[in-house]
């Protein structure tokens, strides 16, 4: 990105009232010489997004929602400051919490900021290759899933994120918001799936029992992560959807997609893990169970889980374009129905997978 001028009356930032802002942090985070300079950082759910840097080049980002009338409970920097001020502390890797302004006077959001981290998330096979050398991509692989194990070995309560949310029957409470999202976006997506009924009856009758509650990300990927110089993860972004749950829902929710076979590969050649060097979904489940002491005989059923709620989730984004509450510039609408539909099979597929006994 270029360059951007110091003279106030030039320098721009979609959100954000530059010189308010600046002279926020001024009073409010020591160590910071404004004026700055401002980059957008794109990604993040849309979240509106600045590298910060002073005069002594020390770097900062910025972050607050997107402008315009929100979802319920969408784009929560509340949620995410309290868990990287939360998590930092104990050691995982997350951005280093500096301050958060709830004066919405300042530039018309919620805002905070945090630390710069190094590396590069990754979201494509082509990234990757790009990125990190192909005899190191193991490493990448096992520093990625003992990150999430580590997460899910820490106690909310013990580290001030015990009242983040409920924390019982994390797969009902799911189903119950995806279910209702997906028959209120029927009508306007002219699209229903007598699947998605019956998968979220089989889902509610046969859950698994919950252990303890854990923090689940939610959105655990490479895409969320930032893989530093050394192939392993130097910091995991994006906490706006962070809740208290179950923890094998989360590790299904971050291996459904990851590849377990050749075909598995043939079928998203484009995805992050596709680039080749990289252990088997097996493999990477054995080793987060080995880590966190949990057993993962029934994963399966968890990785149906997620396939069902992204279809529901995919439903309700379908549901939206169609009914104009969202721009449909660039969108191939076909390809996201197709969506919806393919998300109902992998989720029969990995249920019947977990019917016959074939989960590792």
């Amino acid at each position: 990105m270029s360059k951007q001028s110091n003279n106030p009356a030039e320098r721009q930032a979609e959100g954000y009232d530059i010189p308010a802002v600046e002279s926020w942090i001024e009073q409010n985070i020591s160590g910071l010489l404004p004026p700055f300079e401002w980059k957008r950082l794109e990604g993040g759910h849309s979240n509106l997004t600045y590298l910060l840097s002073d005069k002594n080049n020390k770097k900062v980002v910025v972050r607050r929602p997107p402008k315009g009338t929100l979802l319920p409970k969408a784009h929560d920097m509340s949620r995410e400051w309290a868990l990287i001020s939360g998590l930092g502390p104990v050691g995982f890797p997350v951005p280093k919490a500096f301050g958060i302004c709830h004066n919405m006077d300042i530039t018309g959001a919620i805002f905070y900021v945090m630390g710069f981290s190094d590396g590069r998330a990754l979201t494509t096979a082509q990234e990757t290759s790009e990125w990190v050398p192909l005899d190191r991509r193991e490493i990448l692989a096992n520093s990625f899933i003992d990150t999430l194990a580590d997460l899910h070995a820490l106690d909310p309560d013990e580290i001030g994120l015990g009242s983040l949310s409920k924390k019982e029957d994390y797969i009902g409470r799911q189903v119950k918001s995806w279910y209702r999202s997906w028959l209120s976006s029927i009508e306007p997506a002219k699209y229903d799936d007598p699947r998605a009924h019956e998968l979220k009856e089989y889902i509610i009758e046969n859950a698994p029992a919950q252990g303890t509650a854990r923090v689940v990300h939610g959105d655990y990927g490479f895409h969320n992560c930032l893989v530093g110089a050394e192939s392993t993860i130097s910091a995991v972004l994006d906490w706006e959807i962070s809740t208290l749950g179950d923890p094998l829902a989360d590790l299904a929710y971050t291996l459904k997609s990851w590849p377990e076979t050749v075909e598995d590969i043939a079928a998203s050649p484009a995805a992050p893990t596709s680039a080749g060097g990289f252990p088997a979904r097996s493999s990477l489940a054995s080793r987060y169970a080995e880590r966190t002491n949990l057993r993962v005989n029934k994963l399966d059923f968890y990785i149906g889980f997620n396939h069902w709620k992204s279809a529901a989730i995919v439903h309700g984004v379908y549901a939206r374009y169609l009914e104009g509450k969202k721009s449909t510039k660039g969108i191939d609408l076909e390809e996201l129905r197709a969506r919806i539909t393919m998300s109902l099979d992998a989720a029969v597929v990995a249920i019947d997978r977990y019917n016959t006994n074939t989960s590792f």
